[in-house]
């Protein structure tokens, strides 16, 4: 047997020694000392002051979201209610600038029997009124031949030789448009000259 006192296996690098084995002094560790005990605050927690403050200021926060929420409905529903009351008004004036061209047109019907030559010219006079009604409303009449092509404008229907007219430009007007190149209800449907 041998003599030797007997000493513990060496701990493996990177491993956490067991706290209850004792070290030898000789390799210069001491005995880690236990943590020292919590004060009287740590059972409480935080300020009670900071506590109250924080939550003061988290209730004052979340009333001013909710009435920014509030706010924002309000103003949905506000938004809503003008946007449908600016319509109906622009229907009303629409219609209001339309209502003579129906009135000469019923006119022009109930003197249809007693002067049937006068109905063409009477039609033409509500034709145009009903024009001039589209040209108050910003939707000028454009029916021009002559012209060069513009596809912003026109709307080809048919291409044609025409051995009188320039190659590409409007040299008949099968339906008239109404509106510019920004604000067009329709555009002019026409035939154009071939180009060779």
């Amino acid at each position: 047997m041998s003599t030797r006192s007997q000493q513990p296996d060496p701990v493996p690098e990177g491993a956490v020694p067991d706290p209850e084995q004792e070290l030898p002094a000789a390799e210069g560790r001491e005995r880690a000392e236990p943590p020292p005990e919590p004060g009287p605050d740590a059972a409480t927690g935080p300020d009670t002051h900071e506590q109250d403050t924080t939550a003061r200021a988290l209730a004052e926060l979340e009333d001013r979201w909710r009435r920014a929420l509030a706010d924002l409905d309000n103003l949905r529903k506000r938004h809503a209610r003008e946007l449908e009351r600016e319509r109906a008004a622009e229907r009303a004036r629409t219609a209001t600038t339309l209502l003579p061209v129906i009135d000469n047109l019923e006119l022009a019907l109930a003197h249809a029997e007693a002067a049937p030559g006068a109905i063409v010219e009477g039609v033409k006079a509500v034709r145009d009124q009903a024009v001039d009604a589209f040209a108050r409303l910003g939707y000028e009449r454009h029916s021009e031949t002559g012209v060069p092509f513009d596809p912003a404008r026109h709307e080809v229907v048919s291409v044609v030789e025409d051995p009188e007219a320039e190659p590409g430009t409007v040299v008949q007007v099968l339906r008239p448009g109404y509106g510019d190149a920004d604000r067009q209800l329709r555009p002019v449907a026409v035939v154009v000259a071939k180009r060779e």
